[in-house]
């Protein structure tokens, strides 16, 4: 299908060919660069939400923030 397609196109030689390939690997690894700085970018927030939480949730209640319990007839 594609045959007949492909052996018409010219094939260009590899000392042209070789700055495409080399252009093309140096942009992937831009990008795969970028999305390692962006995931390491949001884990370093998560975690310091996270310290965040467990020291709230680590705190003991204060006097204030308690409200006074009623007795019941139990």
């Amino acid at each position: 299908m594609f045959a007949p397609v492909l052996a018409e196109l010219p094939a260009l030689p590899l000392h042209e060919a070789g700055k495409y390939v080399a252009g093309a690997y140096i942009v992937l690894f831009v990008l795969v660069l970028i999305y390692f700085a962006i995931m390491a970018i949001r884990l370093s927030r998560i975690e310091r939400e996270l310290g965040e939480l467990l020291e709230l949730a680590n705190q003991e209640p204060a006097e204030e923030d308690v409200a006074p319990r009623e007795p019941t007839l139990a």
